[in-house]
């Protein structure tokens, strides 16, 4: 027989087990719907079913994207970018009401309220204001019920850290931020809510902080080591950018609230180093370190949750040009590069989208008339206006095209862009529709998909709402 001893082992071995496997961390993905063709949700559900993924941020609470996530066991945060809209107790309710079918265990988990609130460029008045329709919405919540399982919130960028820092030992709030900032950090700890943060490796190597390229990438191949006290040392910019953050954090005496990542992604186009190998080479290292649990030097062992930014690129977001290429996939369900969504690290594609036709092959293309230059250079100005020349920019996978070859790079994206409509393919008489794929070894001439749902459904606001969702 076993002794009570031998069996108190036993027991204390399954809770660690069971706690373990609770505490484990998430691999989830955001989906945003700013471009020409977009999927539509129950595809982006079965496809985000059928990758295991079961976390997901939309950026809108339009409520046929809503309606397709009831049941599918993946859970949701959504935003809703205005907080000034949320201006009373009558209209934090009349959201919530509109919405009760989608929160709790439903799929609703988190709404996000405004942008980034905590801006050096804002002033105390808006802080009381963004943090007073928090607040509410979330007391509209409780009282319908849903508070244990929804939570508001906002969203935070290193913008609110302090400057040229070199260690995140260093970092902490921008002093004009910190009373705003210690009364959000009181709220969201009374509701057992997370600290959600948002990182840019590329940016933050390149464009913030001048470390180089390879700390960009989580596999321990950068020559740069940043050393910091109490041992922790630092070969990449996610656990750097992180540990800047549970500092700022202990710095306010914050030290027991959780941190989630709601956005961390790679653009493949439209900034150098922007490139599908470079994101597939983030990743491949990224998600097995996030679903180890290993942690990060000021939280080892800790898991972290992530939402890998973005399921599809969205070609007509505003304004930076590489914040239109962050998808994983293209707009006809095409992989753009391996990527392993369950942090296991395996070599392999990601499943495709089911469902999607591709239009025929055909492209639109300049005729080579150049009697006029002036008139092409404006044509290629209205046409870039009008649709994606991203790629074609310095740095881009386009950007070795020949003059020519621009112009009909860009007839063509707008052609694209209107469903091959051949009314689209004049240009004053500068284009032709071909049958031939004008697309270089590095430069996809793209093909569009056969034309979706291209409206968001938006229905009228219920009474004592006012604005949009």
């Amino acid at each position: 027989m076993m002794d009570s001893k031998m069996m108190m082992m036993m027991i204390v071995v399954v809770v660690v087990v069971l706690f373990a496997r609770g505490a484990q961390g998430s691999i989830g993905i955001n989906w945003g719907r700013q471009s020409a063709q977009r999927l539509l949700p129950s595809q982006v559900v079965d496809l985000l079913l059928q990758n295991g993924i079961k976390h997901a941020r939309v950026y809108s609470s339009e409520v046929d994207i809503l309606s397709a996530f009831v049941g599918s066991g993946i859970q949701l945060t959504i935003s809703l970018f205005r907080a000034s809209l949320i201006n009373s107790m009558d209209t934090a309710k009349a959201y919530v009401e509109r919405n009760m079918p989608f929160f709790g265990p439903s799929s609703v988990r988190s709404v996000y309220l405004g942008g980034y609130v905590f801006d050096a460029g804002r002033d105390h008045a808006f802080f009381e204001s963004s943090l007073k329709s928090l607040r509410m919405l979330q007391t509209a919540l409780n009282d319908r019920g849903v508070g244990d399982q929804v939570k508001a919130n906002f969203i935070h960028y290193e913008l609110s850290l302090k400057p040229n820092i070199s260690k995140p030992s260093e970092a902490e709030f921008l002093d004009q931020l910190k009373p705003a900032i210690m009364e959000y950090l009181d709220f969201i700890r009374q509701n057992h809510a997370p600290f959600p943060i948002e990182i840019t490796p590329l940016l933050d190597v390149s464009l913030i902080h001048d470390f180089g390229l390879d700390f960009a990438f989580p596999d321990n191949k950068s020559n740069l080591v940043i050393q910091d006290i109490n041992g922790a040392l630092y070969t990449n910019i996610f656990e750097w950018q992180y540990d800047c953050f549970v500092w700022a954090l202990n710095k306010l005496n914050a030290s027991d609230i959780n941190i989630v990542v709601s956005q961390i992604g790679w653009p493949t186009d439209g900034l150098p180093g922007a490139t599908a190998a470079n994101a597939e080479r983030f990743f491949k290292h990224l998600l097995p370190l996030v679903s180890s649990n290993k942690g990060t030097p000021m939280r080892p062992g800790a898991p972290i949750d992530i939402n890998v930014h973005a399921l599809t690129d969205e070609t007509k977001m505003l304004p930076a040009e590489y914040s239109r290429h962050w998808g994983i996939y293209r707009s006809n369900g095409q992989p753009k590069y391996k990527i392993d969504l369950s942090g296991q690290g395996r070599d392999i594609y990601p499943t495709t989208v089911k469902g999607i036709m591709r239009m025929p092959d055909r492209w639109c293309v300049f005729n080579g008339d150049l009697s006029d230059p002036y008139k092409v250079n404006e044509v290629l100005k209205w046409a870039c206006d009008h649709t994606d020349c991203s790629s074609t920019f310095i740095g881009s996978s386009c950007s070795h095209l020949t003059f020519n070859q621009n112009v009909s790079y860009a007839f063509n994206m707008f052609f694209q862009f209107q469903f091959q409509d051949e009314e689209a393919c004049t240009f004053d008489g500068l284009a032709t529709v071909s049958v031939d794929d004008p697309s270089t070894p590095e430069c996809v001439f793209p093909v569009e998909v056969v034309r979706g749902r291209q409206r968001n459904y938006v229905p009228r606001p219920p009474k004592g709402f006012t604005g949009t969702v």
